[in-house]
């Protein structure tokens, strides 16, 4: 009888002095000043073409792709966005020079900017040419937010003929960083 006693007496101890604990006031008018400020990284695009593919018999040639981009389909996303940088990195172990074309393709189909890329024929050393970001703000930033498409052209420079025993590849890697800003 004592033990449960002493436990009902120390809890309502403990429960009254939760009562007398110090508060404030809350103040909600704070959540008005909230700016959330969010960046992401994330993959853009890749693409690792073997010499093969590129045989002829040493005149230049020209690839295309388009792939869809859908990035700034969410009105939350485009109308948040404040800045944008992209980043490229191409490596080429073929014994060709090459020029990559990034467009950037509006809905109607109407190129809104292109990125040319140089990249030096292959010579025995490491070839991987990191380009300085492309950064994208202001008007700028604006024709990024209206693309839905970016058209990849490869554009291979004069030189020795490749044929299906040529070695080495061309890779592109790229990437994104979005920065939003949420109020």
């Amino acid at each position: 009888m004592k033990v449960n006693f002493v436990k009902r007496f120390s809890k309502i101890l403990f429960l009254s002095i939760l009562f007398f604990s110090c508060s404030s006031d809350l103040d909600f008018d704070q959540t008005k000043d909230l700016k959330l400020e969010p960046v992401f990284v994330a993959n853009l695009a890749y693409f690792n073409v073997p010499a093969t593919q590129f045989a002829n018999g040493g005149d230049g040639q020209i690839a295309f792709d388009e792939e869809e981009f859908d990035a700034f389909k969410e009105k939350f996303f485009r109308d948040n966005l404040v800045k944008a940088e992209l980043d490229f990195e191409i490596e080429n172990t073929i014994i060709r020079a090459f020029t990559v074309d990034i467009a950037l393709i509006d809905a109607n189909n109407q190129i809104l900017e292109t990125d040319s890329y140089p990249i030096p024929a292959y010579s025995g050393s490491p070839n991987t040419i990191k380009y300085p970001t492309e950064v994208f703000e202001n008007q700028r930033l604006d024709l990024l937010k209206r693309t839905v498409k970016l058209a990849f052209f490869v554009r291979m420079a004069l030189g020795p003929p490749l044929d299906q025993n040529s070695t080495g590849n061309l890779k592109l890697r790229s990437g994104a960083t979005v920065y939003m800003e949420i109020e």
